[in-house]
């Protein structure tokens, strides 16, 4: 175990939590410690530092930086210097353990939930309504969704009604399809591809002729002047074979 000595003379445990817990379960009272020569803040930092084997959750990240916010008093600047990571980074993990009630951090902490969705999309939804974010996070929890569906569903929290919001609690999965549904592009039907192909080869025409007359070094010679003849003969060709079947639908 690692202790540090506090200033009133008692030990305060640094690292050994899980061996802790190991030895009071198999009824011991004793133990061996080092004892480092810091002060509780550094000592919590050092053997963060020292833990290479596994890397922290944003969880635990979170509580030692809420430690060393409120308890010593170390300002976010300072902890993200500390920490060699952004003011963002910081205030994220603060928010996730400070702002989030503990029911939602349980779900995090068994993997319900990720991290990630926690601290971009409920913890405004918590700064925002509560209420909600408490009746909304176990059912979002349930079905293993991902960081953006999470974020879809707490935006049509906030922007839904009271009928909407009960569907969401019921069937978020359902409301997730009509999402996406209403989301994905429109197959348009051949007469709107037909007006859409007729304005493209008009808006072509018109800037080519601008080309063609604005620019006098635009028309090439030589090998390009003779490619260029043929695609306008081809172009041409083309084009008269269009309106001659559009005029004919036309009358028809």
């Amino acid at each position: 175990m690692v202790v540090v000595q506090s200033d009133t003379g008692k030990f305060v445990l640094v690292d050994g939590y899980k061996r802790v817990r190991a030895l009071q379960r198999l009824h011991r009272d004793t133990v061996s410690a080092m004892t480092w020569a810091l002060a509780e803040p550094e000592a919590l930092l050092l053997a963060r530092l020292m833990r290479t084997a596994e890397g922290d959750s944003a969880l635990e990240q979170g509580w030692l930086l809420r430690e060393l916010h409120e308890r010593f008093g170390l300002a976010s600047s300072e902890l993200a210097r500390r920490f060699d990571k952004s003011l963002s980074w910081v205030s994220r993990r603060l928010a996730l353990v400070s702002e989030l009630p503990e029911t939602i951090q349980e779900l995090v902490r068994k993997g319900e939930l990720s991290a990630h969705a926690a601290m971009k999309h409920l913890v405004p939804l918590a700064r925002a309504n509560i209420a909600g974010c408490l009746e909304l996070a176990p059912a979002l929890a349930a079905h293993g969704l991902s960081s953006r569906q999470i974020g879809m569903l707490c935006a049509a929290w906030q922007a839904g009604t009271p009928e909407s919001r009960a569907l969401i609690l019921s069937d978020p999965l359902l409301v997730l399809r009509a999402e996406d549904e209403a989301r994905r592009p429109k197959e348009l039907l051949p007469r709107d591809k037909l007006l859409g192909d007729v304005a493209a080869i008009a808006a072509i025409a018109r800037r080519a002729r601008r080309l063609a007359l604005g620019e006098p070094h635009a028309r090439p010679g030589g090998v390009a002047e003779t490619e260029l003849q043929a695609a306008l003969a081809a172009a041409a060709a083309d084009t008269a074979a269009l309106f001659r079947a559009l005029r004919g639908e036309t009358a028809q």
